[in-house]
């Protein structure tokens, strides 16, 4: 598994940023070049099969070296980096034998990740590590998903003394934005149980996450002179105001973790005439959720009581579901993960995503897919960072679930 740190630099020179205002598939051309460099590299490590399909999705086989009847099992990781940052340009820096203080990332522009607000940091302490230079994502997220997987693989070819049972491969453009499994082939895939290559810190095993959805409001005010507005002038911006202190205050990211769920204001645009605010809401609880989406009903219905039919426009729409209902009936699946690590020395840590993950939608598509984990932390900032020795373990535990689930 020599290679596995040069094939990830060479992955993260590519921009592959997603862009959720593109009605496109992939979103951005750069993914769909990024997929082609990966399909020459499948094939070059002995996956023939390896394609590129019309909207980006690239698809490669590992056969089977055993003649038992084994479950056929995908491993998948998505191309794309988050566009909350940009990935043009990433001078990754590596630091060897991390001895778990502050590390000075860019000194011109004094940008210091802080074990004092990352405390994760330390489970990476005695590893080496890769680093940004602070003024760029890393793209571990995730791209060492992706080079665990490859490295499995070539691993696997070389040593076919380790029996196997096929082996089906996928990288997916577009995670980030949501777009991640929407033409996602199933059947082209040919699954009977997939893992997303996808998780943060060494030994994360996860099958349960939020049930999403977002909520886009538009306020319609009435602008007038302001020096003669008395009884006339309805101000969106301050209507939206009032709308969000009609939230729990308390259920917010930055207050919650864990499975408590929450309402999240990711932008606001607007004027005295028109405002609006798009919103995600969280829950890993379904009557929870389902119980946030009627709040956010019936506050639209009081404030257009209030200020008028039509003042406030909800538009909601579900996203993806807790996967869990979907993992429990084939728990089996976890427990192959749980063995895989432990027996490469890696302690599983089961989690809940707080987040979304291709994974839950395959799921209720009909391809059971729990996570696992890459070694990075810190995603979709300048403070993102990779464990070395965790993405290694990463690849070891792929290598040893196809190799236990042959037996």
């Amino acid at each position: 598994m020599d290679g596995l740190v040069k094939r990830f630099l060479k992955y993260v020179s590519f921009d592959t940023q997603s862009d959720e205002n593109s009605d496109s598939c992939p979103s951005t051309q750069n993914q769909y070049e990024f997929g082609k460099y990966l399909v020459e590299e499948l094939r070059e490590v002995g996956l023939k099969d390896a394609e590129i399909d019309e909207n980006g999705y690239v698809y490669a086989t590992l056969q089977g070296n055993t003649y038992r009847k084994v479950p056929v099992i995908g491993f998948i990781a998505h191309m794309d980096t988050s566009p909350d940052m940009t990935g043009t340009n990433v001078k990754p820096r590596i630091i060897e034998n991390y001895d778990g203080n502050d590390i000075v990332l860019n000194e011109e522009k004094n940008i210091i990740m802080q074990v004092g607000t990352f405390p994760h940091m330390l489970m990476a302490k005695g590893h080496d590590i890769i680093v940004t230079d602070g003024t760029t994502l890393l793209g571990a997220d995730d791209k060492a998903g992706i080079a665990a997987i490859v490295t499995a693989c070539e691993y696997l070819v070389q040593h076919p003394e380790i029996k196997h049972g096929t082996i089906k491969i996928a990288f997916t453009p577009d995670e980030e934005i949501g777009r991640g499994a929407d033409r996602f082939n199933i059947e082209k895939f040919g699954a009977d149980f997939a893992y997303t290559v996808d998780g943060s810190v060494e030994g994360q095993l996860e099958y349960e996450n939020f049930n999403a959805a977002y909520a886009k409001i538009t306020i319609n005010g009435v602008n007038v002179h302001p020096g003669s507005s008395k009884n006339k002038m309805k101000n969106s911006i301050l209507i939206a105001m009032e709308l969000n202190a009609m939230l729990p205050q308390a259920e917010t990211p930055s207050h919650t973790e864990n499975y408590e769920g929450f309402f999240h204001l990711n932008s606001i645009e607007g004027s005295v005439e028109r405002t609006v605010l798009n919103y995600i809401i969280r829950d890993h609880d379904r009557e929870r959720f389902s119980e946030r989406k009627t709040l956010m009903e019936r506050i639209t219905e009081f404030l257009n009581f209030k200020y008028g039919e039509g003042t406030v426009v909800l538009e909601q729409k579900d996203q993806y579901y807790n996967m869990r209902e979907k993992i429990e009936p084939v728990m089996h699946i976890i427990e192959l993960a749980k063995e895989a690590m432990e027996q490469v020395g890696v302690k599983p840590l089961v989690t809940p995503i707080r987040g979304g993950t291709d994974g839950a939608r395959l799921s209720y598509m009909g391809l059971p897919t729990p996570n696992i984990f890459t070694g990075g932390q810190n995603f979709h900032g300048k403070f993102e960072f990779v464990s070395i020795n965790s993405m290694k373990k990463a690849a070891e535990v792929i290598v040893k679930i196809a190799e236990n689930a042959a037996k």
